[in-house]
């Protein structure tokens, strides 16, 4: 399509010539029938020797005479150019023969399921879903319209999902929470008898895993974004519009306020509550509940201010050991020759 057409589907403004466009790619590799991004002032070098027919930028590094689309938010203007030229995954439309959907589950308008595709009774699925290969879907689930669950995802029984989410390959989503009671002759399993609630527009990374409730129902609010390998643990709830980065554990029972932002890695005790607005930084061990704004890191975690004079504390550890020592040595009393 045209710049010009680039421009008006997302609302900006655009500069130079009005050049044909067919695809996005970064500055280094664009052609000249590409659009590229100018993302962060790092990469201002790169302008002089980009080939991109037309840079995605703010009006302030836009280079005199080239074609550009002027953005004030570059980065959220950016996924909104590339939305434009970005191909859906799959090939199929319809069910599939090779698909097993329960004489007793529902299907809505325009539901695609792939082959080996498994759909369990009284299961509703919503319309305009994309359910890919290999996906289970058991017993009294629920998938919101327009729905997209990816290679081998997994819901079991009464999980339910709210529109427009995003399930990715082997993410699993009611499995039993890690429960069991102890007894003289080993571990007793406590059977997990909840279920799974998400809300809309949430994404679920690939091998990420959701437990099943102890009783009523873990939660993942609406428009919150799980990264790949995720644990959260039977009973967790979390807020709305939170980003949970790759590796996070929470434990039972945790509950997350509204944005909340947990970096990789993080490690969450079971049983505490997590403000609104939270950010938690990566590896932090987390064992108490936070207020809302709050910044914390380390572990055990404290405030932002203090867990960044610790960090840079660390690596003067050594020397000031060997400080001491020499302290402590000078300071011993000496020994006088007398018997």
């Amino acid at each position: 399509m045209l710049l010009s057409q680039v421009a008006g589907k997302v609302g900006l403004d655009f500069s130079g010539h009005d050049i044909d466009v067919c695809g996005v790619n970064t500055l280094t590799l664009a052609g000249p029938g590409e659009i590229a991004p100018l993302l962060h002032r790092k990469y201002l070098p790169q302008l002089a020797s980009t080939r991109a027919g037309a840079v995605l930028c703010e009006q302030r590094h836009a280079p005199e005479g080239a074609s550009c689309l002027l953005s004030k938010s570059p980065k959220l203007d950016w996924a909104r150019v590339v939305a434009l030229f970005a191909r859906p995954q799959g090939c199929l439309s319809g069910v599939s023969p090779q698909a097993f959907v329960h004489p007793e589950a529902e299907l809505g308008d325009g539901v695609t399921l792939y082959p080996f595709v498994f759909v369990g009774a009284r299961t509703k699925v919503g319309a305009g879903c994309t359910l890919f290969p290999g996906v289970y879907v058991g017993e009294d689930c629920e998938i919101g319209p327009g729905g997209v669950l990816y290679p081998n995802a997994v819901l079991m029984a009464a999980t339910k999902l709210g529109a427009n989410a995003i399930i990715h390959a082997g993410a699993v989503l009611g499995s039993d929470g890690y429960g069991y009671a102890q007894s003289p002759h080993g571990h007793v399993k406590v059977p997990q008898v909840g279920n799974v609630v998400i809300g809309r527009d949430v994404e679920i990374g690939a091998n990420a895993a959701i437990d099943r409730a102890a009783l009523e129902s873990t939660k993942v609010g609406d428009g919150t974004k799980i990264d790949n390998l995720v644990q959260i643990a039977h009973n967790v709830e979390t807020g709305k519009h939170c980003l949970i980065i790759s590796q996070v554990g929470i434990a039972g029972s945790t509950k997350l306020g509204d944005g909340v932002v947990l970096a990789g890695q993080a490690g969450l005790r079971d049983n505490i509550a997590l403000g609104d607005g939270v950010q938690v930084a990566a590896q932090s061990g987390v064992g108490q509940d936070i207020p809302a704004g709050s910044v914390v890191g380390g572990s055990p975690s404290m405030d932002a201010a203090t867990y960044l004079k610790v960090s840079l504390s660390l690596p003067k550890l050594p020397e000031l050991m060997r400080r001491v020592r020499r302290l402590e040595k000078a300071m011993e009393p000496k020994e006088s020759g007398h018997e």
